[in-house]
């Protein structure tokens, strides 16, 4: 069933679906990561019915590219960008990521950000009955070698790329990373309360940067009582 939402606290809508999926706090955390300057060139792969391009919107003037390949939630993100007036800024693209090397020239983004499908697939993977949420959740349709690839050759020199992922697959990431040439720069581990174990990274790794990593201070969501913390109600509320 289609929805039409609140976008948090941040005075904008985001039309959902419920039979595949809402937008999730990775993205909100991941924007409230990014570095951000007012005239970036900025493409958001696996953009889903578009938060981060959204909330991206507020920060910068500039235009965003936004990339999804299932029609049924590029058709939500399109609804969620003509909702907000913002299909003059935003401009989302129903295709597949990994031809994104084929359109744009070597070179051209400042920022790459990304809220992939987590988990690999294998012969024991049990993945969803429906096919929309597998394909977000798993790697199906693009896998996180193929992001960073993307980057690669997308990014402008010093340019960055910044995914939200699980830390099981860190060191993936940073492996990935170093082999095509981008330097992981920062990283900021996600814990769900204190005294639990982290379960989300958000990683910023740089096109041909230096070796210089920088561990910042860890977020906690929740507090005993499972009320989100005055932090995370901060970034809410922007």
């Amino acid at each position: 069933m289609k929805v039409i939402n609140d976008l948090l606290g941040y005075n904008m809508k985001i039309v959902q679906d419920t039979d595949y999926f809402n937008f999730s706090l990775d993205s909100v955390l991941l924007y409230n990561f990014l570095n951000l300057k007012k005239n970036m060139k900025i493409i958001d792969i696996c953009s889903g019915n578009c938060p981060i391009p959204l909330l991206l919107s507020k920060k910068v003037n500039s235009k965003i590219i936004a990339v999804e390949l299932q029609k049924e939630i590029y058709e939500l993100g399109k609804e969620s960008i003509e909702i907000n007036n913002l299909s003059n800024q935003i401009e989302l693209l129903n295709m597949d990521a990994k031809e994104l090397t084929k359109k744009y020239d070597t070179d051209t983004f400042d920022l790459i950000t990304c809220n992939p499908p987590y988990f690999k697939i294998n012969e024991k993977t049990k993945k969803n009955d429906n096919k929309v949420k597998s394909i977000a959740r798993h790697e199906i349709e693009i896998k996180l070698e193929d992001i960073i690839i993307i980057a690669r050759k997308l990014l402008k020199n010093n340019g960055s790329l910044v995914l939200v992922h699980r830390p099981e697959r860190l060191t993936d990431i940073i492996v990935l990373m170093q082999k095509y040439n981008i330097s992981p720069k920062k990283i900021q581990f996600i814990y769900p309360k204190e005294k639990t174990e982290s379960n989300m990274i958000l990683i910023e790794g740089t096109k041909n940067g230096n070796n210089a990593i920088k561990v910042i201070e860890p977020l906690i969501i929740h507090d005993d009582n499972g009320e989100y913390r005055d932090e995370i109600k901060k970034i809410f509320t922007e």
